[in-house]
């Protein structure tokens, strides 16, 4: 039966965990930080996201059994509707005036994401009484989905931030290339989850994990990228 204890504990078990890794994710851009204003206007829009979502999902559950198929149209929804709140949220912003500034945003958008669709997930076993298996269910989703969601986000958002300076046509294709690799990645991590052996998960979860190490290393290139000459005459005109 749904309570507000079981829904309290939901929301505990869902967003405590995102919020440390928000944390953290924060502290790549300590030189210039985010005004907290706009990075918490991005996390409420990933919360959005997931509303927007949903929807597209049943429809698709509807018409596609499961499988790699409906699997790749469901990351594809969240993927380009992560990016798209991400652009209409926060990235036209005047604050968004260096390159780490595209990943920190869109990571923050990313984690909103992942604390809501984790509270919806842990609703119903807190609801029927199984807090262990919520206790359970939370950690593995901390573990693997918040970081998938965080991972992929990232690979688009990485492809943006090295493209910050370049023409927009070179923005577009690196932006589309962003995308499609964003969604295989977290399309081919949940047909993984699915066909994978219980006992195996964690080796799943490794390659995540692994995936995370590149993207510290591809963040730490993405803040030495120089801002060109030119770049600050425009900007400061804007």
């Amino acid at each position: 039966m749904l309570s507000v204890e079981s829904v309290s504990w939901a929301f505990v078990l869902g967003f405590i965990p995102t919020l440390v890794w928000l944390m953290f994710w924060l502290l790549e851009d300590l030189k210039r930080p985010e005004p907290r204003t706009l990075i918490l206007r991005a996390f409420i829009a990933g919360m959005i996201c997931v509303l927007l979502v949903l929807p597209i999902q049943k429809f698709a559950a509807e018409h596609y059994t499961i499988g790699f198929t409906l699997l790749g149209i469901w990351a594809a929804a969240e993927e380009l509707l992560k990016f798209l709140i991400a652009g209409v949220a926060v990235l036209y912003h005047r604050a968004v005036d260096e390159p780490i500034d595209i990943p920190i945003y869109m990571i923050t958008v990313a984690l909103g994401f992942a604390a809501l669709e984790n509270t919806l997930f842990l609703i119903t076993p807190l609801a029927n009484g199984q807090f262990e298996h919520g206790l359970i269910t939370g950690n593995l989703r901390f573990l693997g989905a918040t970081l998938i969601h965080v991972l992929s986000t990232a690979v688009i958002a990485g492809a943006l931030a090295f493209a910050f300076y370049k023409s927009r046509v070179k923005k577009i294709l690196y932006g589309t290339a962003g995308v499609i690799l964003a969604i295989l990645l977290h399309a081919l991590f949940n047909f993984s989850i699915i066909n994978t052996r219980a006992d195996l998960l964690l080796t799943i979860f490794a390659g995540v994990w692994v995936g995370i190490v590149f993207l510290l290393l591809a963040l730490e290139r993405v803040k030495s990228i120089s801002r060109p000459a030119w770049w600050e005459k425009v900007f400061l005109k804007r």
